[in-house]
């Protein structure tokens, strides 16, 4: 797998929608849906995701390459597809912020990864408990940009144990790269610094789980 996630690497890096979709196909006539999510897509991901961190492509590219294997990962794995039903219900949020983009951009790498996950869009504390409950959410994805933001992880997690709802929270976004003890102080699980890490912590969180 390792040169086809290499050429799929350059193509994504590239946009390069044709040749990205016939590498896609290659891989489906030697692998099942989930083995070309994990084995060649996430590793392609994470390889850009790496160049990101190193300054060498930029955020939209990121984006881009995401929503593209996305797309082709939905066509052949949809949300009910029996791969997916052992997965515990996980959900993502921007929580009292406006700041979309990096939610958007941890969606897109989650899906075309293989996971079913919610989009829950923006909601305050109080929808959110409301949300996680009725769901029976297990695994949630908080993103902000703003300090106030962060800060109200806080109360998300007093309002989720007050109700005795056994939940896993993992946070990102700039008031957590610029504190690095930030995610503790507001009881978060873990703190994710890209996309890639989410993609590593809902993994191993859902193998301990398992």
């Amino acid at each position: 797998m390792d040169a086809l996630t290499r050429d799929l690497r350059e193509a994504l890096e590239s946009l390069d929608r044709p040749r990205i979709e016939a590498l896609f196909q290659r891989a489906m006539l030697r692998y099942s849906p989930m083995e070309v999510a994990e084995g060649v897509i996430v590793p392609a991901l994470e390889q850009l995701g790496a160049a990101w961190e190193a300054g060498t492509v930029a955020l939209s590219q990121i984006y881009m390459s995401s929503r593209i294997c996305e797309e082709m990962i939905e066509r052949v794995l949809p949300p009910m597809a029996p791969e997916r039903k052992g997965q515990p219900r996980q959900a993502i949020v921007v929580l009292s912020d406006y700041h979309m983009l990096g939610k958007r951009i941890v969606l897109a790498v989650m899906r075309a990864s293989g996971f079913d996950i919610l989009d829950y869009g923006r909601m305050n504390v109080g929808e959110l408990v409301e949300r996680v409950q009725s769901d029976n959410v297990k695994i949630l994805l908080v993103s902000v940009l703003m300090l106030p933001a962060a800060l109200k992880v806080k109360a998300l997690r007093a309002a989720l144990d007050a109700k005795g709802i056994e939940i896993r929270i993992a946070v990102g976004g700039a008031p957590f790269l610029f504190d690095p003890e930030l995610w503790r102080e507001v009881g978060a699980d873990v703190m994710g610094r890209t996309a890639a890490d989410a993609v590593a912590i809902v993994r191993r969180w859902m193998e301990e789980m398992a």
